[in-house]
Formats: structure tokens, sequence, C-alpha cells
């Protein structure tokens, strides 16, 4: 039976992905992980809160008005982006009920565009 020295690791190929990352991309990233707010949504405060955005709006979506019964499939958003504002943040009057849907597309190209939520 042959030694198998002669194999090469098949790992020094790879090459790592975020090297290759687009400029925007990394930038992006750079700029999330530096968010401080970010941690609030993981916080108990922030799941009553949302519980009670769900529960206020029939867990119906404020766009599309589709009823999701499935709670995980909804997204209490920021009808104007709070950008770490904590007033806007954690104001109940910010939020609405959206379905996954309609917040990662019309909602997110609505911001983009430099608007807020058209609801």
């Amino acid at each position: 039976m042959g030694k198998l020295t002669n194999l090469r690791p098949a790992l020094t190929t790879l090459r790592p992905s975020v090297a290759f990352m687009p400029q925007g991309q990394r930038e992006t990233d750079r700029f999330r992980n530096d968010q401080h707010w970010r941690k609030w949504y993981g916080t108990k405060r922030w799941q009553q809160l949302r519980w009670s955005v769900l529960v206020r709006d029939r867990f119906t979506c404020a766009m599309c008005g589709k009823l999701e019964a499935q709670t995980a499939k909804l997204v209490a958003d920021h009808k104007v982006p709070h950008r770490g504002d904590e007033r806007l943040f954690w104001d109940i009057t910010n939020l609405q009920t959206l379905c996954a849907p309609c917040h990662s597309g019309a909602k997110q190209r609505a911001e983009q565009a430099g608007g807020g939520s058209k609801v």
C-alpha cells in the first residue's frame, strides 16, 4: 500500500471569501458590526414590544393586508427608520406589522429610494 505523503492538502487551494467581497459589501458589514443598537433586538423589552405591536395590528400586514398565523413570518417594522435613535426605536407608534415578503421587498426598496414606509 502506498503512502499518502504525495497528496497535497485541499484547503490550501481555497481562497478566503472575505478578501474577494465587493468593496461596498465589506463597508456595509463593517458598518453593521459597529452599530450598538443592534443588541436591542435581542432584549426581552424588544420581544414584549414586538408582541404588543403584532397583537395591536391583529397579526395583519400593514402593506398587503395578509393575515399571518405564524408570528415568525411577521416583522415589527419601524415606519421611520430609527438609525440608532433610541426614542424612535422604542416608540410603539413608530412600529407597524409587516409580513416578511413586504418587509424585505417593498419596504426596503422604499427606504433605499430615500423615503420611509408608504403605510
